[in-house]
């Protein structure tokens, strides 16, 4: 199969980025240049607000639906206005600047205010409470704080600086009572619509964002990304998520998480697409469709949490003509939750896989032929291999650990390493490689099939066995709404195998349900992958970020068994 040569894409990002594709029009080749010094806050957002300033940036509805319509030029004036006002804060070049704003629309201005300063932009989510706060001030060394009135944000926030001396502002968007808070909203609108760059621009290899991790298995870690972090999202946006400049993007995160960088501002503005942005308290599937409906959505991302609500809803109720192209990540997903949704709608499920240190790293990129249950195909961004514990690479099928080849320097999305944690940093980037801690296995025509993390794998009775792929029969069972698959112990194998499963309202978790799945368990897997234990529950313990945290699990089964 034949490539063509590197060409410059068209429009803004076409001075920093090159493709080729090969004989079927898939992307197999992304290079990245002129980025030493790149900002994409002066290098997009500034350069369209001067030349396309009346397109459209964004469209956000409020929770109480008032529609705002915003354009690069409004873009590049708030935000210049923001970054006046940080600098007269004292907000300087390298300080820490953590974001708690949920999906307002004062976030992307002031996210922007500080790529323009130099400061170092931490989103987090408005559901931390005081020790999540106080671990994280500790652990980044947050210089200020700029979050929502909603809620008791600012009050947990309070709370968590009586232990934390180093915040020299809090900046409040909203109104509260609460005293030495800064009001964002009030004080910005003094401040000059111009912004003085500075004569040494922040960009390039500089720091830009820090990301907490989900914290699936321990607590989050600090992943530091530079400037060149949106670039790496442009494959993101043009290839998986296939936005267009004449559409408008819809990706569901709440802007506390990396997955809102994917889908609400770096390569979505890249590629000069509208982003829309529905700033809802509480998820309801019927007002998420409706949304797709009313303002004509063209490309879709949820995670797979949100497809397994839908595949249960009467979806003929709404119009989703104008989607053309939807996609997940954030967890596998599940191959009976694709068909479902398939058989509903008509569309392929486009899968992605990343992570807090990454950018999209594996995919279904425009013009692949999606395969239920598998993750893709590595992004032609990075070097993507699966590795055995030795340091020797897997044959084809063979399950091993997903790492990234960095033996020739870092790409684009890959992050700098985990902030004033060299230790941690050495544990997945060593010998060349950098290691997810996420296993698969990859087939003869080069899909990589997710098994699990590496911590998840059990081993019962000399076999290694991966959740996933044990997870994936049981969502098959129509009565199933979410699973997890654990290790117990077990005095004969070693490990036994155990599901714990969430019914849907319908239906009763009791003895026979427990028999009618074994029996379905003994049809379907082979022995050694049957569950040995069903437990029935209400709901799955899960990160603030919705990840299943399996981990929690397995440690109260083992701990329980100690005790016994």
């Amino acid at each position: 199969m034949g490539q063509q040569e590197m060409q410059p894409v068209e429009g803004i990002a076409g001075k920093y980025v090159s493709v080729c594709k090969d004989d079927n029009g898939v992307l197999s080749g992304i290079e990245f240049h002129n980025d030493d010094n790149f900002n994409f806050a002066f290098d997009v957002v500034d350069v369209l607000g001067k030349t396309k300033p009346d397109k459209l940036a964004m469209l956000h509805i409020s929770n109480d639906g008032k529609e705002r319509r915003i354009t690069f030029k409004d873009m590049m004036v708030y935000s210049n206005r923001a970054a006046n006002y940080f600098r007269f804060l004292g907000i300087k070049r390298g300080d820490r600047v953590m974001l708690v704003l949920k999906r307002h629309y004062q976030f992307w201005f002031a996210i922007l205010a500080l790529h323009k300063i130099g400061a170092v932009a931490i989103p987090a989510t408005n559901l931390l409470v005081k020790k999540d706060f106080e671990y994280r001030f500790k652990a980044a060394k947050v210089d200020a704080v700029i979050c929502t009135s909603d809620g008791k944000v600012a009050v947990e926030v309070e709370r968590a600086a009586k232990n934390y001396d180093g915040l020299k502002a809090k900046i409040m968007v909203g109104t509260s009572t609460l005293k030495g808070w800064r009001n964002f909203n009030r004080d910005m609108k003094y401040f000059s619509s111009e912004y003085k760059k500075p004569a040494s621009l922040p960009g390039g290899n500089d720091p830009m964002l820090m990301f907490f991790t989900s914290g699936t298995t321990s607590y989050p870690k600090i992943a530091e990304h530079t400037y060149k972090y949106a670039l790496g999202h442009y494959v993101t946006a043009k290839y998986w998520q296939q936005v267009k400049s004449d559409g408008i993007h819809f990706t569901i995160s709440d802007t506390g998480w990396g997955k809102a960088l994917w889908g609400k501002l770096y390569g979505q503005w890249l590629c000069e697409a509208a982003v829309f942005t529905y700033d809802f308290d509480e998820f309801y599937a019927n007002h998420i469709l409706e949304m797709i409906e009313k303002y004509k959505i063209t490309t879709f991302c949820a995670p797979p949490t949100v497809y397994r609500v839908l595949v249960h809803m009467n979806l003929d109720k709404f119009d989703l003509s104008s989607l053309t192209n939807v996609t997940t990540a954030g967890e596998a997903l599940n191959p009976e939750i694709y068909e479902k949704f398939y058989r509903k709608t008509g569309f392929k499920i486009m899968e992605g896989f990343g992570q807090t240190e990454t950018t999209l790293t594996i995919c279904n990129l425009e013009g692949m032929r999606p395969i239920p249950g598998s993750m893709g195909k590595p992004s032609p961004q990075y070097k993507v291999k699966v590795m055995r514990p030795d340091g020797t690479l897997c044959n084809e099928r063979e399950t091993g650990e997903i790492v990234i080849d960095v033996r020739d320097g870092y790409p684009a999305g890959l992050f700098m390493g985990y902030y004033l944690d060299e230790k941690r940093t050495e544990n997945v980037i060593y010998e060349g490689y950098y290691h997810t801690g996420d296993t698969a296995y990859m087939d003869d025509e080069g899909y990589l099939w997710y098994v699990g993390r590496v911590d998840d794998v059990i081993k019962s009775t000399g076999y290694r066995v991966g959740p996933f792929e044990i997870e994936n029969e049981i969502m098959k069972l129509p009565y199933v709404l979410e699973c997890a698959v654990t290790s117990v112990p077990d005095p004969i194998r070693g490990q036994a195998i155990k599901a714990t499963v969430v019914l849907t309202d319908d239906v009763e978790g009791n003895d026979d349900l427990k028999k009618q799945m074994n029996k379905f368990f003994k049809s379907n897997l082979a022995s050694y992958k049957r569950p040995k234990l069903i437990e029935f529950v209400k709901e799955l313990p899960k990160t603030v970020s919705g990840k299943i945290r399996r981990v929690e699990i397995k440690e109260r089964d083992w701990a329980q068994n100690e005790k016994n």
